[in-house]
């Protein structure tokens, strides 16, 4: 879509609609391209899933880890240990 500058506030709604379809629009001045609007990146499309996240596995070398069920009750049982030394 092509809009002279004087024009550009008047037709911003067509202008909007033109980038919502992931188009571009050129801005004209005195009937010479001056500018070119691009659609931004959507960041809703560039979503990664949760095994792709840096931080994902940063605790799989660890032996201990190896057997989850086990290791949690391990740090619950300390848990309650200094529970009861507190009171």
């Amino acid at each position: 879509m092509k809009v002279p500058a004087g024009e550009l506030p008047y037709k911003m709604k067509e202008v909007m609609d033109t980038l919502d379809r992931n188009e571009q629009v050129t801005i004209l001045y005195r009937g010479k391209e001056r500018a070119v609007i691009v659609p931004a990146e959507d960041k809703r499309r560039k979503r990664i899933s949760a095994a792709d996240h840096p931080a994902c596995g940063m605790w799989k070398d660890h032996d201990d880890m190896k057997d989850v069920p086990r290791f949690i009750r391990r740090i619950r049982g300390t848990q309650k240990k200094t529970r009861k030394n507190l009171t």
